[in-house]
């Protein structure tokens, strides 16, 4: 049956030997392209992230920019300004400092003889 045909069956034919060569050709090629636009691409991607993270970094400081504006408004007041030093611990001249220790534990005592009495 090798040479026979059989009725109803058809045999397929193989391509030409210069049509898969050109096939070749063209995957090479293909390949050849992808590989040179690896690195570019690579490297835009790399430098998108990059921008999108530095982007979320100006935002993030342009947001403390404005919170320091404000803060800067409202403490130009002297009475902002003496809040502030008293809160780093100064005192006006002439005045003493006082240090009261066990506030905590004096307001559960408070809290709890006050719970008792109803």
């Amino acid at each position: 049956m090798r040479g026979r045909s059989v009725p109803g069956m058809s045999r397929r034919r193989r391509p030409a030997r210069s049509t898969i060569a050109l096939r070749w050709a063209g995957v090479a090629a293909l390949a050849l392209v992808g590989l040179l636009y690896y690195r570019p691409v690579h490297a835009y991607l790399h430098s998108s992230k990059a921008r999108d993270v530095r982007r979320a970094e100006v935002r993030a400081l342009e947001a403390q920019k404005r919170s320091l504006e404000r803060r800067l408004g409202v403490s130009t007041s002297l009475a902002a300004l003496e809040r502030e030093a008293r809160r780093l611990g100064y005192v006006k001249p002439g005045e003493h400092l006082y240090i009261v220790k066990g506030i905590g534990e004096w307001r559960k005592h408070l809290r709890a003889s006050l719970r008792s009495r109803g």
